[in-house]
């Protein structure tokens, strides 16, 4: 399918943070699999499709269970670093909106962080839905909304504060849309899911000091890091200052630690 601007620029910047990712969301982005396989009542010898597997924690947990899997992402980069973390399993490059699988080929589908990224996610889920065997189930997870997620939240009002939030991006989806769970269920229900089920999960973001969620979301993201990139050099500092006077209320042991719940969405197919 034709790569639209949004995502070549998310696919392009994905294609550089394969280790900067790993290395900052690791510990964060784990916390939430145990409660995403246990929604979609993963059982031993059933098929996982691992949609925006990124380094591959979700497959690797699922393989884990004793599950059949295979991780598809977008970012050849990504793909070959979920190789290297877990040779023994199957990585594939291939798009959300056009799975390169053939109809009902899984028994579940997961994507763990990836909802928010997918510049058309109603198509991302009508492939889903086509993938899945009768009865399979879907989840996924996000971000909860800003003020549930203080580590975004507190950059996100830093800028506001000494910045400017209108950096200059390629049209984007709204990255909250999926923290609001009537809008989980709403697409869920569209795309002929059933029996929608939404929740928070929480989940704690350690950083070591004196780094902070600045320097996480600056070093190991796309979409953030962009708005921070396009700062000039003194509103930047002014955004770094504020955030670390933001973090020093969660320091303990040597460690920034700070909310960042997921939300979680499930849904069956008919």
């Amino acid at each position: 399918m034709e790569e639209d601007a949004f995502s070549a620029f998310e696919r392009q910047g994905w294609e550089k943070l394969a280790q900067p990712y790993h290395a900052y969301y690791a510990t964060l982005t784990d916390q939430s699999i145990k409660a995403l396989l246990d929604a979609l009542n993963l059982q031993p010898g059933m098929h996982l499709l691992d949609v925006a597997t990124g380094p591959g924690y979700l497959a690797a947990a699922a393989a884990a269970r004793g599950a059949n899997v295979v991780g598809v992402d977008f970012a050849a980069a990504m793909v070959e670093q979920a190789r290297r973390l877990y040779p023994a399993l199957a990585f594939r490059f291939g798009n959300a909106e056009a799975l390169p699988f053939a109809d009902q080929s899984f028994d579940t589908v997961g994507s763990n962080f990836g909802w928010h990224h997918f510049p058309h996610p109603e198509q991302a889920l009508s492939e889903a839905y086509r993938v899945l065997r009768p009865g399979g189930r879907i989840a996924f997870t996000v971000w909860a909304s800003p003020e549930k997620c203080a580590g975004i939240d507190m950059v996100l009002k830093a800028i506001a504060a000494h910045g400017n939030l209108d950096a200059d991006l390629p049209q984007a989806p709204p990255f909250f849309r999926f923290s609001d769970w009537r809008e989980c269920e709403r697409v869920l229900l569209e795309a002929c899911f059933v029996e929608p089920k939404v929740e928070d999960v929480a989940q704690i973001w350690r950083i070591r000091a004196p780094e902070t969620p600045f320097h996480a979301l600056m070093r190991g993201g796309v979409r953030v890091a962009a708005i921070l990139k396009a700062q000039t050099p003194e509103a930047l500092a002014l955004i770094e200052e504020a955030v670390s006077e933001s973090a020093a209320e969660y320091r303990v042991d040597g460690e920034v630690r700070v909310p960042m719940p997921a939300v979680l969405a499930s849904a069956r197919k008919i």
